[in-house]
């Protein structure tokens, strides 16, 4: 893992920023890669890399690189799995280093960067300089696993692995103009949802997506893989064995470390399915979990039966609400984005944690969108048939069961269509305190059409998708933030391209029974573990934030959100959203997500000085 940043100009008259202030935006990412810093800088270009060494800690893998003939110049962020097979495949030799990333440049030459990026298997965010057509590419792995900012003005493009590089970036921060239905979308969600960021003018690329900008700054954009489009042909005879072998295979291929590798262990369904592949591929892979002083929440116990069966050396580090308290401001100071999911404060300790014993950790993400994990999944399937029945026929059913049984509250009811329901269930401020706090501000046009659910669409495949590409990112931002603050490689195997195509060429309803959630692998289960030793129950990985916000952090807050300006408050009514995080406080509502969303990004916007 590594962190980088590019510049390309389009104008002439334009020069290329001076050497130390490069450097300087260059160092915002230095956690991502603490091991060695190298730049690259050419008449219409630059490229700067921090390198975190996980393949050939020699000199010989380091970037930005170029390839042999020169014509390609890189910096690369990720893990190519395949490049091994690819270099057999190719036929490519006199390798002066064992990294994927020679082998990536040394691809390009021989067959081109588009038919590159369709082999590739992996995590990856590249960035690469086409010297013979004075072009830039930006590709970004089709799951969205690593991150790919970039910033357009006259001058030029920046791309860099953080967002905090390109708004500080002197070609944008003089000229900084925040969007109102991005900050909307943040307040709901907890998240900037790719391709968009709260300033005009910044993005993200797309998972599966690749940018290629020329000299003029004619920029064509290529969505080279998209999951889930291909519903109508799916299979509902799944093979089990087939499905084992190829995540088998994927856990395998990300096995491959030339420093400490370890798996995260919990006592759920994925990250031991995950632990005991990698024990087959390496028998001594060690096992890492955490202890947690909530017996609600502690999985310890039934970690460490896992491990036990599979003989795993488990490394068991506790950690108690203190703690945690403690690193907010730490988690807080290394969050290059706004950010609002407070699963991240766990995740940032857990890392933390991890990285003094390892550098490579294997993870169980991924799980729950492809097999459908989620129970939210099931509350939506059940109420969707409602959506079937007129609007105006649906009101007056839910008064009368009101009425009669009591009922308080109805999606059906409240909401037109399936989609409005689908983006207030998964937004933290309810719909009415939202469009009072953002006044005629509709969400983007992106986040609509990822909701989007077209009746002629299976509705499991529809909510499938909605998880991979929108709950799924926001998991994969904090799990990559958190862990690159602590220069952690944090691998996620049920995100192997071929596991992905796999899952998606069946019908999700084949991942389910009527009382069971993700059947299939639990299925691969049995075959790793007994059945009595299998969990039954689904613990969250959380804090108690509702009673922190109320006590440990209640001043904070007040400081902050009630009486400091708020961040781009001029685009919105910052009386109403102080009302609702005081009603929180009074026992007025019980929105703790929302809230944190809110404190969040105030404490960003401190963090970076913008307020």
């Amino acid at each position: 893992m590594c962190g980088f940043l590019a510049e390309f100009l389009f104008n002439k008259s334009t020069k290329i920023t001076e050497s130390r202030a490069f450097k300087e935006l260059l160092a915002i990412s230095k956690h991502r890669g603490p091991d060695s810093t190298e730049i690259s800088r050419q008449d219409n270009y630059q490229l700067g890399f921090n390198r975190l060494s996980i393949l050939d800690l020699s000199d010989n893998a380091n970037q930005p690189i170029f390839s042999p003939s020169r014509r390609y110049h890189l910096v690369f962020n990720g893990e190519i799995y395949n490049f091994l097979d690819l270099a057999k495949i190719y036929d490519l030799g006199d390798l002066r280093s064992k990294s994927d990333t020679e082998v990536l440049v040394q691809l390009m030459d021989k067959i081109g960067i588009e038919e590159t990026i369709n082999q590739l298997n992996g995590m990856f965010a590249i960035t690469v300089i086409d010297n013979l057509e004075n072009e830039l590419y930006l590709i970004r792995d089709y799951a969205g696993i690593k991150p790919l900012f970039f910033g357009v003005c006259e001058d030029g493009m920046v791309a860099a692995s953080q967002f905090n590089q390109v708004f500080k970036h002197p070609w944008f921060r003089s000229n900084l103009e925040l969007r109102s239905e991005i900050i909307k979308e943040y307040f709901g969600f907890g998240y900037m949802q790719a391709p968009n960021t709260i300033y005009k003018n910044i993005y993200q690329v797309l998972p599966g997506e690749y940018i290629k900008v020329d000299s003029v700054g004619e920029i064509k954009k290529v969505r080279f893989k998209k999951f889930g489009e291909e519903s109508a042909k799916l299979s509902e005879n799944p093979s089990v064995l087939q499905m084992q072998a190829v995540l088998n295979k994927a856990v395998k291929s990300q096995l491959i470390s030339d420093v400490p590798l370890a798996t995260f262990l919990s006592g759920g369904i994925d990250s031991p399915l995950i632990s005991a592949m990698a024990k087959q591929g390496n028998n001594d892979i060690k096992a890492f979990s955490l202890k947690v002083e909530n017996k609600q929440m502690d999985e310890s116990a039934q970690a460490s039966i896992y491990a036990k069966k599979l003989d795993l050396d488990q490394k068991i580090v506790s950690c108690n609400s203190d703690q945690l308290l403690n690193d907010i401001e730490e988690h807080f100071k290394t969050m290059p984005e706004p950010f609002g999911d407070y699963s991240s404060i766990p995740t940032y300790e857990i890392t933390k944690q991890a990285k003094k014993y390892f550098s490579v950790m294997l993870s169980g993400d991924g799980g729950d969108e492809l097999y459908f994990g989620y129970p939210r999944m099931l509350d939506l399937y059940a109420q969707a048939k409602w959506f079937n029945i007129p609007f105006c026929v649906r009101r007056p059913i839910y008064r009368i069961a009101k009425k009669l049984f009591g009922l308080k509250s109805w999606g059906p009811y409240n909401f037109k269509t399936l989609s409005l329901w689908q983006i207030a269930k998964n937004s933290y401020i309810p719909k009415d305190t939202s469009d009072e706090i953002f006044k005629d501000i509709s969400f983007s046009r992106e986040m609509e059409n990822l909701y989007d659910y077209k009746t002629s669409q299976d509705l499991l495949s529809y909510l499938r998708l909605n998880e991979f590409y929108a709950h799924m990112q926001r998991i994969l931002v904090k799990v990559d933030r958190s862990s690159m603050a602590n220069s952690l490689e944090v691998r996620v195997p049920f995100l192997d391209k071929e596991n992905i195509e796999l899952a998606f060429r069946y019908k999700p309803k084949v991942f389910k029974t009527k009382s069971d959630l993700k059947s299939i692998l639990k299925s691969m289960m049995l075959n790793f573990f007994p059945e009595e030793t299998i969990s039954k129950d689904k613990k969250g990985f959380t804090v108690p934030m509702e009673d922190w916000l109320k006590n440990e952090l209640n001043s904070d807050v007040q400081k902050v959100v009630i009486n400091m300006p708020i961040f781009g408050g001029s685009l919105m009514d910052c009386k109403a959203l102080r009302l609702f995080v005081q009603d929180f406080f009074e026992g007025k509502n019980n929105s703790a997500w929302g809230v944190w969303h809110i404190y969040a990004w105030q404490k960003w916007a401190i963090k970076e000085e913008l307020i």
